[in-house]
């Protein structure tokens, strides 16, 4: 199975009825759906049976949520339970639903469908110590980029949730190098990428580090150590 496509108002194991659709990737579809009884919303995250292999994927997520739930950047998990979908059984995690607005379409919001500079380094302040929260409970994310950010609130910093992880099993410290260049390509993309790197003030180009993965990470040996940075910088 490839892809579920499910409509509006479709009933899910008798309990769940969708209201839209959220998104989908490489595991799964995510949905937005009300519970039939109270009328609670809640997302569900479907997982392709073939992506999902003796559960273990979607196991291994729940298992993850839960460890990491008291980080305010994270979703709160719900219940992880199985439901038949075009006859086959398909696994549905759910959780909370988070109301605010994906990353990549708040930047194309702003003005030249860009983020000022003083705007971009609180939102990676903030990404950063979201992150930092996950690697120092010892995983990752694995899946860090614009349509993975929920920005519920923004005014005089940033409140932001991470969604859709993508585990690859074991945690090395090669993972969580990667979770930190992706911060970095968040914020380089957030400024407006290539097209602008020219007019980057010399304080942003020294966190882009020519968006060099080598270059950052002789900067940045962690994401501890990007957040301390962004804590004491001078900005030019």
């Amino acid at each position: 199975m490839q892809s579920f496509s499910l409509k509006e108002k479709t009933v899910l194991a008798g309990r769940y009825r969708i209201e839209k659709a959220l998104g989908s990737g490489w595991e799964g579809e995510v949905y937005l759906i009300s519970e039939l009884g109270t009328g609670i919303e809640r997302a569900v995250k479907l997982f392709y049976p073939n992506r999902n292999k003796r559960r273990s994927a979607s196991r291994r997520y729940a298992r993850m949520l839960h460890k990491l739930r008291g980080l305010p950047s994270l979703i709160q998990y719900h219940g992880h339970e199985e439901i038949e979908i075009g006859g086959e059984e398909v696994v549905a995690l759910i959780s909370e639903y988070i109301e605010g607005e994906i990353l990549s379409a708040f930047i194309k919001r702003q003005s030249g469908k860009r983020m000022t500079e003083l705007q971009a380094a609180l939102l990676l302040y903030e990404l950063a110590c979201g992150v930092e929260g996950i690697h120092l409970a010892g995983e990752y994310h694995g899946d860090l980029h614009p349509q993975n950010v929920i920005v519920c609130r923004y005014g005089l910093g940033f409140d932001v949730k991470f969604v859709d992880f993508y585990n690859h099993g074991r945690v090395e410290r090669a993972r969580r190098e990667e979770d930190l260049v992706a911060l970095i390509r968040i914020f380089y993309e957030a400024l407006g990428g290539q097209k602008r790197y020219h007019h980057f003030s010399n304080t942003a180009k020294y966190i882009c580090a020519g968006l060099k993965s080598n270059h950052i990470l002789n900067r940045f040996k962690t994401v501890t150590h990007l957040r301390s940075h962004l804590e004491h910088m001078v900005w030019e």
